[in-house]
């Protein structure tokens, strides 16, 4: 594994916070009145985490695209088609429930990384895309079962 540069470390780990104060007001019934009442309850428990949730599954779609540019023929367009998948994952299957639609983006984030990997393999991504990746995941996995648990 290499050393992730600091700038996508801080904004990646900056990147967690929505689920993290997800998980957090999931469990802590002050803090989700709390951040209820200052915030609007969208922005509190389950809610927060799986608007937001879509969201970067949407926006890794394009970092996926982003790193099928440095490909070419056949394997570019393997990795275009690749690339959509989170979007089409998050639009599709993040309804439901919270219950049910938090399960599917942890099958999201999960899917997520077997295709960071393989654009890894391929040569596309920097070398410590897989520790900033796998660092990011387990985070975003742990604070979503919390709302399935």
């Amino acid at each position: 594994m290499t050393r992730i540069p600091m700038a996508p470390l801080v904004l990646g780990l900056a990147g967690l916070i929505p689920f993290v104060w997800g998980a957090a007001t999931y469990i802590n019934a002050p803090l989700a009145n709390w951040g209820a009442g200052a915030l609007g309850s969208r922005f509190v428990g389950p809610y927060v985490q799986l608007f937001y949730g879509s969201v970067i599954l949407s926006f890794m779609s394009g970092v996926l695209w982003g790193f099928a540019t440095r490909a070419s023929g056949s394997q570019a367009a393997t990795g275009y088609a690749l690339s959509v998948i989170p979007a089409l994952w998050a639009f599709f299957m993040t309804g439901g429930g919270p219950t049910t639609a938090a399960m599917n983006l942890i099958f999201g984030f999960l899917g997520l990384l077997v295709l960071d990997f393989a654009f890894s393999q391929w040569g596309l991504t920097p070398r410590w895309w897989m520790s900033l990746r796998m660092l990011l995941t387990t985070v975003v996995v742990a604070c979503l079962a919390v709302t399935v648990i």
